[in-house]
């Protein structure tokens, strides 16, 4: 693949989603890229390239970021941040809030919809003590398909045995062949939209808890800094954010403070706007 080309695929990838890769990635477009050169009859990336430079190509341009974006997700992955949701997050916010307010969740990024409803399993946990109150789980992402099955909530078993107990396994979920579909109380509780975090977020109103896990690893620094403030501006004022253990907001924006003791938790600043 030509410089000229790595450019093209590099500048489409961090205009439609953040992405920001070098030349050490060249790997990963050949293998997550393969599929669209056979689907297109092309014989390389050199040639999908020019494919890029001429007019009407936006579906193309779409696969192509949804190819290079789509991440693996699994239940309850890396357990502590669900855990601080169980123990200290939840009792917080039901204290703090009138008891008919609704809570609302986010999960961006949310691929085919594991954190989502890991995070549902959680509310329905807790309904004592959530007393009643009526609680939203948004997921978001840009890839469709990925969606669809987020939507579908059907799991073959190698993704119900990751993450997910027995226990979970046998109360939330029923068996439908060889897969297994999560029940429709949870699937109710959680809405998946097509979002991109580089678009306009008002839309999706405010966020009493935000899961924006292992996303920002892909992005340079000013984009870390845009996505981190338009999520800000998506939070009520005492709302937390959960990041992926190796993110932080240090040293990209002053919208959000460190939750003591906890790693990856993050709580909104009030002066943020």
């Amino acid at each position: 693949m030509t410089p000229q080309s790595f450019e093209t695929f590099a500048g489409l990838l961090h205009r439609g989603s953040g992405l920001a890769i070098g030349p050490d990635k060249t790997y990963l477009l050949e293998t997550r890229l393969a599929p669209i050169l056979k689907q297109h009859g092309l014989r390389d990336l050199d040639a999908l390239a020019g494919r890029l430079r001429e007019p009407g190509t936006a579906p193309l341009e779409r696969a192509i970021v949804e190819a290079m974006t789509t991440n693996e997700s699994f239940f309850f992955r890396d357990d502590k941040p669900f855990a601080h949701v169980r123990h200290q997050a939840l009792a917080r916010l039901v204290a703090a809030r009138p008891a008919a307010a609704r809570l609302r969740i986010w999960s961006a990024a949310a691929s085919t919809g594991q954190e989502a409803y890991s995070l549902a399993i959680i509310i329905a946990e807790h309904r004592a003590l959530l007393g009643g109150r009526d609680v939203e789980i948004v997921g978001t992402d840009i890839a469709r398909e990925q969606l669809a099955r987020a939507r579908e909530g059907l799991y073959t078993q190698f993704e119900v045995q990751r993450g997910l107990s027995m226990q979970h396994l046998v109360r939330y979920f029923r068996k439908e062949g060889t897969n297994w579909r999560i029940a429709e109380a949870l699937r109710a509780m959680v809405s998946f939209r097509e979002w991109n975090l580089l678009g306009e977020l008002r839309a999706l109103g405010q966020f009493d808890l935000v899961f924006c896990r292992n996303v920002l690893i892909y992005f340079d620094q000013p984009t870390k800094t845009r996505v981190l403030e338009a999520i800000a501006r998506q939070m009520t004022p005492d709302a937390l954010l959960y990041l992926g253990a190796a993110e932080t907001v240090l040293g990209l924006t002053d919208r959000f403070a460190t939750v003591s003791g906890e790693r990856g938790v993050y709580a909104r600043e009030m002066a943020a706007a």
